[in-house]
């Protein structure tokens, strides 16, 4: 004998494969605003960060941007309106909307709450963070963001004495900051220590004064380790880069506050379209 459908298992079916949508302000996650991943409901994948959720007050959870690649694009059946799924399973997750002006991006992905699952920092089972500087932050994140097992490359400042420095306070060299990438990664996928050797490839870890025709302090080549473990494996590939006749002058610095740079410099070169100018791979290990 069979087990009635639930309500729910009903309702799951109605929006995720159907595609409706759910009445305004009923959704569990519309006034939420926990640290945390936001998961596809049937396939688990992570879709959204809650960096990028914002109070939006159109009465169903909003963010102003995906996780790399978890979301697909399509023509909704009204042939007006742009459909955003999953992109591992197709599951219906609701509309995005641009133009409207409610966050620097300008743009509003629009989510069935029953389409996700929330999963909070202190339970996400493999995720880790790690800093890099490099130069120019616009080519760093770029080649990170496009590393197997990475989730996210933000560009931002650390290492510096003001508080949430802008870009133009760190250009006019006096904070102390230096040009910083975050880097949100699954260690299942890629551990740290690939990570850091990845960090060495793609930039000059051995000029002095900056990156290519990047010059200056906030161009400095650095990594901000946040404990003993990362600072060993740094220090270990620094030694094994020295006897293969590299002069690293990479600083090895603790982890300190990080500061998200203005929107505009988040995924420069993707919006630009363009292959980075001072940053290049090179294999050394």
């Amino acid at each position: 004998m069979r087990c009635p459908t639930t309500n729910f298992q009903r309702k799951k079916k109605e929006f995720i494969v159907h595609k409706g949508t759910e009445a305004p302000f009923s959704g569990k996650y519309n006034d939420f605003f926990e640290k945390g991943f936001y998961h596809c409901k049937r396939c688990n994948a992570r879709l959204y960060g809650s960096d990028n959720k914002f109070a939006s007050t159109c009465g169903w959870p909003s963010f102003d941007d995906e996780i790399k690649g978890a979301i697909k694009r399509q023509k909704d059946v009204d042939g007006k309106r742009t459909e955003i799924l999953c992109a591992n399973c197709g599951a219906h997750l609701g509309h995005i909307f641009e133009g409207e002006g409610l966050t620097e991006k300008n743009i509003r992905h629009c989510v069935n709450s029953i389409s996700l699952i929330f999963i909070p920092n202190k339970k996400e089972p493999h995720i880790a963070k790690a800093y890099f500087a490099g130069g120019c932050f616009w080519g760093v994140e770029y080649f990170f963001e496009h590393k197997d097992g990475v989730i996210s490359a933000i560009s931002g400042f650390m290492g510096g004495s003001m508080a949430n420095p802008s870009y133009r306070d760190v250009t006019h060299g006096n904070t102390g900051h230096l040009e910083v990438v975050e880097v949100t990664y699954d260690p299942v996928k890629v551990d740290y220590e690939k990570l850091v050797k990845f960090f060495f490839e793609i930039h000059d870890p051995t000029q002095v004064d900056g990156q290519g025709p990047d010059i200056g302090e906030q161009y400095l080549s650095a990594i901000f380790y946040k404990n003993d473990d990362e600072k060993k494996i740094v220090h270990k590939l620094i030694d094994i880069l020295k006897t293969k006749g590299y002069d690293v002058v990479t600083k090895v610095l603790p982890a300190d506050t990080f500061w998200k740079a203005e929107e505009y410099h988040q995924d420069y070169y993707d919006k630009k379209k363009q292959q980075p100018y001072c940053n290049v791979y090179k294999k050394k290990f």
